[in-house]
């Protein structure tokens, strides 16, 4: 296994604690040799520090920045069920941009965690991907992350 803890201090980033749930959910779960993350909201220091629709109250710069915490706390949920370093690669991002009528950026604003991923994993980090423009997300958040990982 890599030793992705080291790679993340390496770029300056910390693990946050894992987002409590808010819904009747857990963060993430094992099956086989994949874990699936439930959907990320950009917490940081357990409030949203930003709200609204990307494309209105929102900026497509600051939604991409919040998809790269939404990923950063899916590594934090993984990393409480199986540890970081058990991660093989990085399977999907599935991400959910809370958008105005018209927005059509959706991609470039879950590039936020895909390029995160990438600095990461390397090549371990590439995967497949879908970027869905949605009406709302849960307590108005621009933006909202799940992954699937392969462990071993």
């Amino acid at each position: 296994m890599s030793d992705w803890k080291a790679r993340l201090s390496e770029l300056g980033v910390d693990l946050p604690p894992v987002a409590a749930p808010v819904a009747a959910y857990v963060p993430a779960v094992r099956t086989g040799n994949l874990v699936y993350t439930s959907g990320q909201l950009p917490f940081e220091g357990g409030a949203l520090p930003v709200v609204g629709k990307v494309g209105d109250a929102v900026d497509a710069d600051t939604a991409k920045a919040a998809a790269r915490t939404c990923a950063l706390n899916a590594l934090a949920a993984i990393d409480a069920l199986v540890g970081l370093d058990s991660i093989v690669r990085i399977v999907k991002v599935v991400g959910f941009v809370a958008s105005a009528d018209g927005f059509t950026g959706q991609p470039g604003v879950i590039n936020g965690a895909s390029e995160f991923l990438g600095e990461v994993f390397g090549e371990a980090g590439v995967h497949a991907r879908s970027a869905v423009g949605v009406a709302e997300l849960p307590l108005a958040a621009p933006v909202e992350v799940e992954l699937i990982v392969e462990v071993g």
